[in-house]
């Protein structure tokens, strides 16, 4: 069997010098500078953010870097180390939502949306180079938006990157061009972890549209080491796709079922059920008053899934690493059964960990592809991505890639 492939981040000062070269190559000039804006792993909290529900992530080692210049004009350029020689070119003055085709729609699209909320954006040159694995489920297109987003306040003097509140307003803009311009829903978990996590810390999103930016983040510690624990994050190599109807039918199908239900969102519901004397009753009246069965479902995954989370928390606090494992598998288990977002590649990665050792493990991201999360003692790692890639092999899968999940920095500026 061959051995398991483990990505290294690149170093801050290798991510300036490869994005620079590029930038010079193709555009025969130097940057005004370089930003860089982290992955994510989503620990736990799946599907829970456009429910205005809770999350949990970390921002992973891996970034995504960009060199950028500001134009006189209004034409945006972009170019990628992955394809070095196709620069995608557009116009920004007259764009329209879903006017940028491929993977330039990404980043044009947060100029296009800071000119859309009156911001004084022009044109711009860009170079992107990351080692954020492409349709991993490890957010590799927050990554990309969140650090043009930093570099563009940056040149144009918005003032918005230097402080966590201000973040927020760029958050936004990324946010835009990924469901705008890009067509891929999100739901703003991703682009908060790559502008706000820290490092040793997990950012415990709450997303309840009523909160202040000062009030829907708190950092809980996220220490491993201090535990001798590991996150071992593998991407199956299952493609991973949210733009093909999936995502936004259960979005759809969530919005419906809190309009059945006579409440603004779903974290209405799961706050009223948890209170309750009885929650489980709580929650069996709830989805009685639901019209089918598949409706039923999601709501009860999103609804339990926002406790996880509160619970993850309290147990990480407490040490207490075997009730922190359980709710990752109980995690999975809703996301496979009731939310029905997993595929063969991701459940038998989960199934493969657990059974070598893992405290818990669970699919991390939008599902339909994608990655793993398991949290397993130090130093194993290495032997657990192997069993997996040994058992995806004698399946016929597409060899899994694996990495280190370390809770790190959010987006900054290198150079």
């Amino acid at each position: 069997m061959a051995q398991v492939e483990f990505i290294a981040p690149i170093e801050a000062d290798e991510g300036v010098a490869r994005v620079t070269e590029l930038f010079e190559k193709t555009y025969g000039e130097k940057p005004e500078g370089v930003w860089s804006a982290p992955g994510r792993v989503n620990l736990i909290g799946e599907h829970t953010d456009y429910n205005a529900g809770l999350c949990l992530p970390i921002a992973l080692p891996h970034r995504t870097y960009i060199a950028l210049k500001p134009r006189t004009d209004t034409t945006a350029r972009v170019v990628s180390e992955i394809s070095p020689d196709e620069v995608t070119t557009a116009e920004l003055d007259g764009l329209e939502a879903r006017g940028v085709d491929g993977w330039g729609a990404y980043p044009i699209g947060v100029a296009w949306a800071l000119r859309e909320k009156g911001f004084n954006v022009r044109g711009f040159d860009a170079a992107f180079v990351s080692c954020v694995p492409l349709g991993s489920g490890l957010s590799s297109s927050a990554a990309m938006t969140c650090s043009t987003a930093l570099a563009l306040d940056d040149v144009y003097g918005l003032g918005y990157g230097q402080s966590d509140a201000g973040r927020v307003t760029l958050i936004n803009a990324a946010i835009r061009s990924e469901n705008e311009m890009a067509g891929a829903s999100t739901g703003g978990l991703d682009q908060n972890a790559s502008m706000r996590c820290e490092e040793n810390k997990a950012l415990l999103l709450d997303c309840r549209p009523e909160l202040t930016p000062l009030e829907n983040v708190s950092q809980q510690a996220f220490d491993l080491k201090a535990n001798k624990l590991e996150l071992l994050a593998l991407d199956t190599q299952a493609p991973h796709q949210l733009n093909d109807g999936q995502y936004a039918e259960r979005r759809a199908t969530c919005e419906k079922a809190a309009e059945i239900l006579k409440v603004p969102n779903l974290r209405y519901c799961a706050d009223g059920i948890m209170k309750a004397g009885d929650p489980f009753q709580a929650l069996k009246e709830t989805l009685d008053a639901l019209p089918d069965e598949i409706m039923k479902k999601r709501v009860r995954h999103v609804v339990t899934e926002i406790e996880r989370v509160r619970s993850f928390v309290h147990a990480f606090a407490d040490n207490d690493i075997e009730e922190a494992g359980r709710l990752f598998n109980a995690s999975h288990d809703s996301l496979a059964v009731d939310y029905e977002v997993t595929v063969p590649e991701l459940d038998v990665a989960v199934d493969v960990a657990r059974r070598n050792g893992a405290y818990g493990a669970r699919m991390t991201g939008g599902g339909f592809g994608g990655s793993i999360i398991a949290l397993v003692d130090e130093g194993k790692s290495e032997e657990i991505a192997q069993k997996i890639a040994d058992e995806f092999a004698r399946r016929g899968f597409h060899a899994p890639r694996a990495m280190a999940a370390v809770a790190s920095s959010s987006a900054s500026r290198n150079a």
